[in-house]
């Protein structure tokens, strides 16, 4: 028992001393990832050991004489870890076990084996599908976006945080996962079981609009996301594009590095792009590098969707003023999360820093206001794929940019 409370109380100041040491290198990501090869290993000044120690025997020792289950000691260190990054009762903070950092690592790759569907965190604090991809799993299953996550093989998901869901919801492909989604424009539950497959999820789409305005529809910013981007925009500016659409409506983020490398085809060369400040004040800042740049009118379609590294693309280009957004107010995630490894599969995300646009705006828990409000028509809320010509948010930016170029 006291080789199983030392394993619990070393590995507890360990994850304690490594939230608290974070020297963070260049972000990767707007979840950074930072390497600590070289913790220190003396206790925190302010956590008594011997009582730690002591309560977790005592913990142990009542369970083993009066619990009639059986007791996975791995799973119950796993829990004491968690607890601990839980109590601080910030949802972007967490703790992944080895198996839950493997897959979590898997969505910035492009291609995974999952159910094949964006998710959000709603306002409930619930997991909400976004936006399933056309023939994959959860599309082809009968999932709607605005569909609540309930239950996950039997398990709660309501109010879970969202990596650990969707950490439940991977899996090896040819698996299958029971879930109970709510439905509130049918006021129902529904119980569904899907089969997870390879997904190689579509980060862009283009292509050329009625008056030579280009339109770009952009998903999540991952590592493939770059270099489709650029692409699109060559091949649009080949085609003789005269105005872009950047469509990040229900795009959740992503990596800050692709982020950066978009608004670079944008900008010119020496501009700001994004500062973040720690809790110490120290500022970390992003310039754009290329001095190849896009010369048309540009739109950016948001909604309340749009989140963290989206409102980063936004907003610079709000503040530069050299595009127009609309649609309705984004998410508001204005906070940057590190990922350091713990050295034995695990890792803690934890919110690191601010962020802010060039002009100083943070907006955490606010979101940025479109430069032209359109509320998308209600009927089209639930469809998976809205025909562009019946899509009033993407037409009153047609209209816009129409004007523009006249």
């Amino acid at each position: 028992m006291k080789s199983f409370c030392r394993r619990c109380l070393s590995v507890l100041l360990v994850c304690l001393m490594m939230s608290l040491l974070l020297a963070c290198d260049m972000a990767e990501d707007e979840n950074k990832v930072t390497d600590i090869k070289s913790p220190s290993t003396e206790p925190a000044a302010d956590i008594d050991q011997d009582a730690v120690q002591m309560k977790i025997e005592k913990i142990k020792g009542v369970l083993e004489k009066y619990y009639m289950g059986d007791i996975d000691y791995d799973k119950a260190m796993e829990g004491i870890y968690a607890g601990m990054i839980n109590s601080l009762g910030d949802p972007y903070t967490v703790y992944f076990s080895a198996e839950q950092y493997q897959e979590f690592s898997l969505t910035t790759n492009g291609n995974y084996a999952g159910v094949g569907s964006t998710v959000t965190t709603n306002s409930d604090g619930n997991v909400e599908f976004v936006k399933p991809f056309k023939n994959g799993p959860a599309y082809n299953a009968g999932i709607l976006p605005g569909d609540i996550l309930c239950e996950i093989d039997g398990e709660n998901a309501l109010g879970e945080e969202i990596d650990s869901v969707v950490a439940k919801i991977r899996g090896e492909a040819g698996t299958s996962v029971n879930i109970k989604i709510y439905r509130p424009k049918d006021s129902e539950y529904y119980n569904m079981t899907v089969v997870r497959d390879n997904v190689e999820e579509p980060t862009i789409e283009y292509e050329m609009l009625e008056g030579d305005i280009g339109y770009i529809l952009c998903t999540e910013f991952d590592k493939v996301t770059e270099k489709q981007y650029l692409d699109a925009v060559d091949e649009l500016t080949v085609q003789g594009m005269k105005a872009l659409i950047i469509d990040l409506r229900d795009n959740p983020g992503g990596m800050l590095t692709t982020v950066t490398s978009m608004l670079d085809r944008i900008l010119p060369k020496g501009k700001l792009l994004i500062y973040m400040e720690d809790k110490n004040g120290v500022r970390e800042e992003y310039f754009s590098q290329s001095s190849k740049t896009v010369d048309v009118p540009i739109a950016v379609l948001i909604n309340g969707n749009s989140a963290s590294a989206s409102e980063v693309f936004a907003g610079c280009l709000q503040d530069y003023g050299v595009a127009t957004l609309i649609g309705t107010k984004s998410f508001g995630k204005g906070i940057v999360q590190s990922l350091i490894p713990l050295g034995d599969g695990s890792a803690i995300k934890v919110t690191t820093s601010k962020y802010f646009s060039p002009l100083g705006r943070n907006i955490h828990g606010v979101g940025f206001e479109p430069d032209i409000k359109v509320e998308l028509d209600k009927e089209l809320k639930t469809m998976i794929e809205i025909p562009k010509d019946q899509d009033n948010q993407l037409q009153t930016a047609v209209n816009f940019l129409k004007e523009k170029i006249q």
